[in-house]
């Protein structure tokens, strides 16, 4: 259920971040000569031909090394073609065929997933370059020649892609939907919550931490709108991931954030927020979603007067960087309070997709600027000239100003709480992106 996926498979330098860059229309993978240098998957959204798809780009697999950053590489592509629809497997063409390349083609058979080879750095217009042919012998089928760098060839491997895909599901297109995960540790009552919402059963609930493996799309509607929840696998300390199996589940957690509008971070109240929570709000804080940190097994918490003031402090105290997030004390187990998530949901999901006027924005600042003037360094005063929403999802602005190095950090903090002071933006991450411009263009 949901966008199918595409993992891009390779050895270390063969141009996988820059093919990936190119695909999903920004610069989101690190590229540098330097092998090696994405060593975690990332993940991004795009489409062709009207069909989203999701991308992950992956480290560089290096099958037989027993260097201990590229060992744990090879297994996040492990992991990525486990989880993949469709794979592109990319080589180099000036290098032709390694023995690694071989390796990584009998990887590929055994995943018994669409493969598609593709030639990278075939920089050069015209006729079909005679290094082509050696890549046949891989054993996977015609080889497509790119140039990530040139934009040559990549409609082809699209198309490719595209006739790959998994037949399309219902829920892939369908806008009104909220996707809405729920993160945290294992066993702090994620799955109790989606029973209690659904009435029944509908996923296995145990005091065995670990029980949800994988994450598992549920579809519910009701007065407060159409909805897809998604119950992941707890996501473990690194330290205590061993098994294949887990490391799975925290890749299928991480992609579930990924693809959400929602998160609910849900923390134990018996336990308070741990160092692990923490980890885990910071994947869907950097993520952009819009987050509702939900307080379970509140009837289980020890109460007197001024508690639910006192343990939100604490919350806020230890998860600073999400002051923006609502929090909401519910008792997954006896129904206490979850009918006010819904309309908790639909706000956060429609504040992470408010989109402001030019105009309306730049009254805000000009109003912001006269309160609190902008600082100056040496004598040089920055200038704030204007600015404009560039994205949503969540809202992302872009300043206009006369030197970058006076834009503050606190600066940077004082404007958008004056953004959310204006127009809310409950629940959602706000981000701003400074541009210089010249007093003379301006």
């Amino acid at each position: 259920m949901g966008k199918p996926t595409v993992a891009i498979i390779g050895r270390p330098n063969v141009g996988k971040s820059t093919f990936f860059n190119y695909i999903v229309g920004k610069k989101i993978s690190i590229v540098k000569d330097t092998p090696g240098v994405t060593r975690d998957r990332i993940y991004a959204d795009t489409n062709w031909r009207g069909r989203k798809f999701t991308f992950i780009d992956t480290g560089g697999i290096e099958p037989k090394s027993e260097d201990v950053i590229l060992s744990q590489m090879r297994e996040q592509a492990n992991l990525a073609i486990a989880m993949a629809d469709v794979i592109v497997f990319l080589t180099n063409i000036k290098e032709g065929v390694t023995a690694a390349d071989h390796d990584i083609a009998l990887m590929l058979k055994k995943s018994k997933k669409p493969i598609i080879l593709v030639c990278n750095k075939a920089d050069e217009y015209g006729e079909t370059p005679a290094e082509l042919y050696e890549f046949y012998n891989l054993g996977l089928g015609e080889p497509y020649r790119v140039s990530s760098a040139n934009a040559i060839g990549i409609g082809d491997v699209l198309d490719a892609i595209y006739d790959n895909l998994p037949p399309q599901e219902d829920d892939e297109e369908d806008d009104d939907v909220i996707k809405v995960a729920i993160i945290g540790k294992p066993n702090v009552g994620k799955s109790s919550l989606i029973n209690k919402i659904l009435g029944e059963d509908r996923v296995i609930v145990s005091d065995i931490a670990g029980t949800t493996r994988d994450a598992i799309d549920t579809e519910f509607s009701n007065e407060f709108g159409k909805y897809i929840f998604i119950d992941t696998a707890g996501i473990r300390k690194k330290s205590k991931v061993s098994e294949d199996l887990e490391k799975y589940s925290v890749m299928r957690s991480l992609l579930a954030i990924e693809r959400s509008d929602v998160c609910l971070l849900m923390i134990d109240a018996t336990e308070g927020v741990t160092e692990q929570d923490t980890k885990i709000a910071g994947e869907a804080h950097e993520a952009g979603k819009g987050v509702i940190i939900v307080v379970n097994k509140w009837d289980e918490y020890d109460k007197d007067t001024g508690t639910l003031e006192k343990y939100k402090k604490e919350v806020y105290n230890k998860l600073s960087y999400l002051s923006y997030a609502p929090i909401l004390f519910i008792s997954a187990k006896t129904g206490q309070r979850v009918n006010k998530l819904f309309e908790l949901i639909n706000s956060v999901a429609s504040q992470n997709a408010i989109r402001v006027s030019t105009s309306v924005l730049n009254q805000v600042l000009n109003e912001a600027i006269a309160i609190v003037q902008p600082p100056t360094d040496k004598g040089r005063r920055l200038r704030v000239f204007y600015m404009t929403q560039a994205s949503t999802k969540p809202p992302t602005f872009v300043v206009f100003v006369n030197d970058k190095k006076l834009f503050h950090f606190s600066y940077e903090r004082y404007l958008v709480n004056q953004i959310r002071k204006e127009f809310g933006l409950t629940g959602t991450p706000v981000r701003i992106i400074v541009r210089e411009k010249s007093e003379k263009e301006e």
